[in-house]
């Protein structure tokens, strides 16, 4: 198939999974699993289930990996859906590239559990893996929302001044859930997934009535960006949360922080999870050489 075949078919999957604005939370769930359960995991994974601080997820490993070191990442969908069952083939790519066991959390979903609960269970994940591992062989990421909760999760663990990891990346992040960015405009035509409305829409059963531009901790676009570990963040140039990441760049670089962001053109949001794009193996990669520089 040719990549735009590849490409097309990632976002007939997508396109499948997700309901309209407003059906039902289940069925969105129910969705994403049955969209995942097409990436087949490979028969030499470890999969083991874990819990950290309480909260409950998954530790993947590809054989031969330094299992001392670990990406915890915190997955997509919206704070609404998704798991680390969902995850574990997408956690198989990147632990294999980062050289790394990586921890998927289960972190807490609305509407059940409500902002700030997903903090609270990333912080609460990320301070009992730090009394096993010193921070320094730790990266904190996330994808979509997740990359939200990941960059959320650096500024409550900065504001407690509990000792941060080595770095951080961040894939499609969802940092504005009052959609301000242009590209929300820009690239209305060209994203066939994420819109204005859906983000708001869904913003609001993660967060309710409060104010996304005074909630950093759910839209961490508008919190204060010091002191934060070395970050990479990623989106496609032609996606609706593209300047979700650009802005969150800017101004961690304009604070005195190290960021930067990688723009593969014409790619599915969170395209990273779909192992049969050849963008996202190079995207894959990208991410292996910025874990494994840091965590040396």
């Amino acid at each position: 198939m040719s990549d735009q075949e590849l490409l097309d078919r990632a976002v007939a999957l997508f396109v499948a999974a997700t309901p309209p604005v407003g059906a039902p939370i289940e069925d969105w769930r129910t969705g994403f699993e049955e969209m995942c359960s097409n990436f087949e995991l490979p028969a030499d994974a470890v999969v083991e289930e874990v819990e950290l601080g309480g909260v409950p997820g998954r530790r993947i490993s590809a054989p031969g990996v330094d299992t001392s070191r670990v990406v915890l990442h915190f997955h997509s969908g919206g704070y609404v859906m998704g798991s680390s069952q969902a995850y574990r083939e997408f956690g198989y790519r990147l632990s294999k590239s980062c050289d790394a066991a990586v921890i998927v959390p289960d972190y807490r979903l609305a509407p059940e559990a409500p902002f700030p609960a997903a903090v609270e269970d990333s912080t609460a994940a990320y301070q009992a893996l730090v009394k096993e591992i010193n921070p320094k062989r730790v990266v904190i990421s996330g994808d979509s929302a997740g990359g939200g909760l990941a960059i959320a999760t650096l500024l409550a663990l900065r504001d407690e001044g509990i000792p941060l990891p080595k770095a951080g990346f961040a894939i499609s992040p969802l940092l504005d859930l009052a959609g301000t960015g242009e590209s929300a405009d820009t690239n209305a035509e060209a994203d066939p997934l994420i819109d204005r409305t859906m983000v708001v829409e869904m913003g609001k059963v993660y967060i309710g009535e409060l104010d996304p531009k005074v909630t950093p901790l759910a839209s961490p676009l508008y919190g204060d960006h010091h002191g934060l570990p070395p970050l990479l963040l990623l989106a496609s140039d032609s996606e609706v949360l593209r300047d979700d990441a650009a802005r969150l760049v800017g101004s961690v670089n304009a604070s005195g922080g190290d960021a930067r962001i990688l723009l593969p053109d014409g790619m599915v949001h969170i395209w990273t999870l779909f192992p049969f794009l050849p963008q996202a193996e190079r995207s894959i990669r990208d991410i292996g050489e910025f874990v494994r520089k840091h965590l040396g």
